[in-house]
């Protein structure tokens, strides 16, 4: 039980992780498509959310798919294809659940948030993975220097 909890709070940091490392994403895009300022919206909200919910999922799916290996034992390209899961699955959700109300065509909505989101996602896992065995293997060179 204890492991299961520590698990889950391991998600959540990463999750967390995620979306500070997304935001200034977010900032970014809103610096590209309202340059002058014009528009009300929390741009940093908007690189952050999905950046949390993307880390989430990904945990959530690595746990199933995986069978409780950690993050740090997974190949690279495993660890991207399962942040690409989980990009898809959160670009997906809003077309899902809700209406585009714009002129633009739904096809193009979907390319402009789903491939990014995507592609975010992938990126973020691999250097998820790539962190978690640098940790790993600093935490058994501490542990063997303490013992001689």
């Amino acid at each position: 039980m204890k492991s299961r909890f520590r698990r889950m709070g391991g998600a959540v940091v990463m999750a967390f992780i995620w979306a500070v490392v997304w935001a200034p994403l977010g900032v970014l895009t809103g610096v590209i498509v309202d340059p002058s300022g014009a528009m009300d919206e929390m741009w940093l909200a908007i690189g952050a959310y999905p950046g949390f919910l993307c880390g989430a999922v990904f945990c959530a799916v690595v746990g199933i798919a995986e069978g409780g290996r950690a993050i740090d034992a997974l190949a690279l390209s495993r660890a991207g294809a399962w942040g690409a899961l989980s990009g898809l699955l959160v670009g997906v959700f809003p077309f899902l659940v809700g209406t585009v109300n714009t002129a633009y065509p739904l096809w193009l909505w979907g390319v402009a948030t789903i491939a990014p989101v995507t592609a975010l996602s992938s990126a973020s896992a691999v250097v998820s993975a790539l962190v978690a065995r640098m940790a790993k293997k600093r935490a058994i060179g501490d542990a063997s220097g303490d013992i001689a």
